[in-house]
């Protein structure tokens, strides 16, 4: 039997989106960023702005995205793909800009560029992955990472008397004027990659909307730097992560 005979459009359950190209993921088994890849990609098709968006990565595990999903992509110093974003949608306003950026890029040495951006209320999105890890670098510790969760700088786990609390950028976002949709996601099961997936329409679509600036957070695993296999990784985060980053919007400006 030829294989044309088989995949038919009626038979057709699930195909890769067009934008997603052919290169080998590099990233680690169970890494939550090649599914937040794919419903980028997703979205942009549905949405028909294949040829009109921009995507501005940073430094960290999230910059290989350029190397997916088959975009315009501009890369920007570390932390500071707000503050491009920003410049990018000011310059060609009809274009859907969004930043995708790592939890150690976002909130530590961008923390500055990415309240300000949302602040501003520029009509950007600003996806946001957060594993509580720097995952690229060698495991060390994160500004969210959880009080008495161990890494590579923080060995016995993370005391607040010596390296402060965790950071909780999107409650701090969803309190902003110029934010116009915060919310919070994860994609470690089927139902949650079906409302992280809205949330990113959602976003996107304010954002070419004119209604201010988006952050859609995902709170995601990475179980080489947690050093778990990814299924214990995906109970890990929802038992620890998920009662600290409690998901669903926290902020809804219709």
């Amino acid at each position: 039997m030829d294989k044309s005979d088989i995949i038919k459009p009626e038979n057709l359950v699930y195909k890769k989106p067009k934008l997603m190209n052919d290169n080998p993921m590099h990233y680690c088994p169970g890494c939550s960023h090649g599914v937040v890849h794919k419903l980028i990609a997703e979205v942009i098709e549905e949405m028909g702005m294949e040829h009109k968006s921009v995507g501005v990565s940073p430094v960290g595990c999230a910059v290989f995205i350029y190397n997916y999903l088959d975009i315009d992509w501009e890369e920007a110093a570390h932390g500071r793909a707000p503050a491009v974003a920003t410049a990018i949608k000011r310059l060609w306003p009809d274009r859907l800009v969004f930043s995708y950026q790592g939890d150690g890029d976002l909130a530590a040495i961008g923390t500055a560029e990415t309240i300000h951006a949302l602040n501003r209320g520029e009509n950007i999105t600003i996806i946001f992955i957060n594993n509580a890890i720097y995952g690229m670098t060698g495991g060390q510790m994160a500004p969210t990472t959880l009080v008495g969760m161990k890494t590579a700088t923080c060995p016995y786990g993370r005391d607040p008397k010596i390296q402060g609390y965790p950071l909780k950028i999107t409650e701090l976002a969803a309190q902003l004027e110029g934010t116009a949709y915060v919310t919070r996601q994860s994609v470690q099961t089927p139902a949650a990659i079906r409302k992280a997936k809205k949330a990113i329409r959602k976003a996107f679509e304010n954002s070419m909307q004119g209604k201010g600036s988006n952050l859609v957070e995902i709170v995601s695993t990475c179980n080489s730097g947690w050093k778990m296999s990814p299924e214990k990784a995906n109970k890990w985060m929802e038992d620890n992560m998920f009662p600290f980053y409690p998901l669903g919007d926290l902020k809804d400006k219709e």
